[in-house]
């Protein structure tokens, strides 16, 4: 088992004293939190755990990335081997979601009966159901938070702070698990919700899944419009602010993208078709030149905004 030498002190005192709006409330106690997977995630969850005196205890696939999770105080203890998850009460699956709907036998060995286990998968249904029979305290949830960079460098301090941290539980979830994966999210400065899985996965769909494929598709458009050496570089020269605000996603992390759109393939595709809807009546308005009616469109647009941001 690869082990960190943490130096005395480094984790802070058991209390903190208070800080910024993510460094509250602490946990109820300090007890050793499991991780599987340190990537954006996972390692940003690490991050700010042990910044509240909370020992982290972390599960990864290659040998080189516990190094490195070392190096980068991640967690306290990394290892290859699930046995650096015995003792811990709340173990999270920082996982892809490909890899939590098929879990390795391995994995499901290493978690603690006794443990509450909870995902951060962005798709909730499959998850749940994949799950609640495998672990009697599998908790389902999901913090809407992220940057386009993946993998062991990717983790940051404070990246939940003032974000949705969704949960869906069903009748059998145990009320005591819920609670737990509730304090976590609290600790982490994260904004508490609670769902139905289907309506979480219509939704996300619409605010999170759609747009990367919204963005993917804009990039392509302005690859495929600038036809030409000349206009293509000048394309290029000119995007700015404004384009780099609309295809940060679509110029994100393609796996994750990938699986997002294959595990809510139903969600995604009804969420295309309203988008389809939307774009084919602003193209009417333009062929049309129906201009009092699209600045209607647009200033409605202006005035909706607020509400989802």
């Amino acid at each position: 088992m690869t082990t960190a030498s943490v130096p005395q002190g480094s984790n802070g005192p058991l209390w903190p004293e208070p800080g910024p709006a993510w460094a509250e409330p602490a946990l109820a106690e300090p007890r050793p939190v499991g991780l599987v997977g340190l990537g954006l995630i996972g390692g940003s969850i690490g991050l700010d755990l042990r910044a509240r005196g909370v020992p982290v205890r972390a599960l990864v696939h290659r040998q080189s990335t516990a190094e490195r999770a070392l190096e980068r105080g991640l967690a306290d203890l990394v290892s290859t081997d699930g046995a650096v998850l015995a003792d811990c009460e709340l173990v999270i699956l920082a996982l892809p979601l490909d890899r939590l709907l098929d879990p390795p036998p391995g994995l499901l060995a290493a978690l603690p009966a006794q443990a509450v286990v909870t995902d951060v998968g962005s798709v909730k249904a499959p998850v749940l159901a994949r799950w609640q029979p495998l672990h009697r305290r599998f908790v389902a949830s999901h913090p809407m938070a992220g940057t386009a960079e993946a993998g062991v460098e990717a983790g940051l301090r404070g990246l939940f702070a003032g974000r949705p941290w969704v949960a869906t539980p069903t009748a059998s979830t145990d009320p005591e698990a819920l609670e737990r994966v509730r304090a976590l999210a609290a600790a982490l400065g994260a904004r508490w919700l609670v769902s139905d899985a289907d309506d979480h996965d219509r939704a996300v769909a619409l605010i999170s899944h759609l747009p990367v494929l919204v963005s993917a598709a804009l990039l392509q458009t302005a690859e495929r419009g600038a036809s030409g050496a000349d206009r293509a570089a000048l394309v290029r020269a000119l995007a700015s602010t404004g384009f780099a605000d609309t295809t940060r996603v679509g110029g994100g992390n393609p796996e994750l993208g990938s699986l997002m759109a294959r595990c809510n393939r139903d969600a995604v595709l009804e969420a295309l078709g309203h988008y389809r809807q939307a774009i084919e009546s602003l193209e009417q308005r333009l062929l049309q030149q129906q201009w009092p009616e699209l600045q209607a469109e647009l200033s409605h647009c202006h005035q909706l905004r607020p509400e989802f941001l």
